[in-house]
């Protein structure tokens, strides 16, 4: 009965050394979530039937991290090239990356006004880190027809009017930045919103180009180090080694009666 009670109590003391070690690692939620992806549509034309495409090649840090596709169309609407998007989630430091770029943009939905919009390349990307997250939009190759103007690097939620004489009839946001209440950031490169009107509607729905989400970064998660390393051996040194000398001892003193 002693031998059994000096084994159960070892493997108690090894068990709670174990949670002692495992608990002094840094306390941390789930590593951060990502997400991107090229285009989507949801569109109803005055007169003409709904639209709805996209997302178009989506990529979410759980799987697919990346994606792409050759070229999407939508009549009256828009037509694209390669579309490339990724999600990227470094478990060792939390860090995440998304991104996504559309090649060769023409946004013919507001032709009818001379503004052909279009870019060679239409980026968005957003980074978190420890430090917080950052989100940018790339517009290589700009050109904004009528609305003149245009960066190629346009400062958070830059928004154009569009007008038809003295009615607005759309907005047209470029490196639009939404908070979102989870702590994410999500980085939309152009965002075109259709508002319906009594004179010159075009309809209703939005257009996206080039969406990337991130975070918030979760913070490294090592399974112990520094402090909760040394407190995790303190305790093994504790409870486990006293627990194994009285286990040998007995042992020692059984073979000495046997004997």
């Amino acid at each position: 009965m002693k031998v059994r009670s000096v084994r159960r109590s070892g493997f108690v003391a090894c068990a709670v050394a174990t949670v002692v070690l495992l608990g002094a690692s840094p306390a941390s939620a789930d590593p951060g979530d990502g997400s991107a992806y090229g285009a989507t549509v949801e569109v109803t034309l005055l007169g003409q039937s709904a639209v709805s495409l996209g997302p178009v090649a989506p990529s979410n840090t759980d799987g697919p991290t990346e994606n792409s596709v050759l070229g999407i169309g939508a009549a009256n609407i828009l037509t694209a090239g390669v579309i490339e998007t990724e999600a990227m989630r470094n478990d060792e430091t939390g860090v995440v990356n998304s991104s996504a770029t559309v090649a060769d943009l023409s946004l013919q939905i507001l032709g009818f006004l001379g503004t052909d919009i279009g870019a060679d390349a239409v980026t968005a990307t957003c980074t978190a880190t420890q430090d917080g997250i950052t989100g940018t939009t790339e517009l290589v190759g700009l050109n904004l027809g009528s609305l003149g103007g245009g960066s190629a690097n346009p400062a958070p939620n830059t928004v154009l009017d569009v007008m038809v004489g003295p009615v607005q009839v759309a907005t047209l946001t470029l490196n639009e930045q939404i908070s979102n209440p989870d702590g994410s950031l999500t980085v939309n490169a152009m965002h075109l919103v259709l508002i319906p009107g009594v004179l010159g509607a075009l309809g209703t729905g939005d257009v996206v180009i080039s969406s990337a989400t991130c975070g918030p970064a979760a913070p490294p998660v090592p399974l112990a180090s520094g402090a909760g390393l040394w407190i995790g051996l303190a305790a093994v040194g504790v409870f486990a080694l006293p627990v194994g000398a009285r286990f040998v001892r007995s042992r020692r003193a059984q073979a000495t009666q046997a004997a």
